[in-house]
């Protein structure tokens, strides 16, 4: 099993880069998380889009997907450790999508199984990062029954 995060964009800047790290060392299988970053595209508008999404896609397999996106479903935090924890447990891989300046096509928005919403607002890709991987960390607490997280 895998949980792995599909990011569109250049490696994590040196401040994202700590506070990843930060977490990653506390992490745990099946919570343990690869990173794999996705070039941008040279193009503009849909054509990056497509392209992207195109990219995306590819790496994706039978996983179960979750794109991260502003119209997605809002959840909480001990929903997002039952939505992660339900394929992990049937021993399937989950891979998360942070998509790039210009979003995904409807290609990505339909192969998704889960869409989520970290917020209607948008962020940039770089604070994204690290506000998904504290909530993986958090969800792999909320999971094992650790107080991390206090309702």
């Amino acid at each position: 099993m895998a949980l792995r995060i599909l990011t569109v964009g250049k490696k994590h800047e040196s401040w994202v880069a700590e506070g990843i790290g930060r977490y990653e060392k506390r992490m745990k299988k099946p919570f343990d998380v690869s990173w794999q970053p996705i070039p941008h595209s040279s193009r503009e508008g849909d054509s990056a889009r497509k392209e992207e999404s195109e990219r995306l896609l590819a790496k994706t397999g039978t996983d179960f997907v979750i794109l991260l996106d502003e119209r997605g479903k809002a959840i909480t935090s001990p929903k997002l450790a039952q939505t992660l924890q339900q394929p992990l447990d049937s021993s399937k891989n989950v891979t998360l999508i942070i998509g790039g300046a210009y979003g995904v096509d409807d290609t990505v928005h339909q192969r998704a199984d889960f869409i989520w919403s970290l917020s209607p607002l948008v962020f940039p890709h770089q604070l994204v990062r690290l506000i998904v991987i504290e909530q993986l960390y958090r969800a792999q607490e909320i999971a094992g029954g650790r107080p991390y997280h206090h309702e």
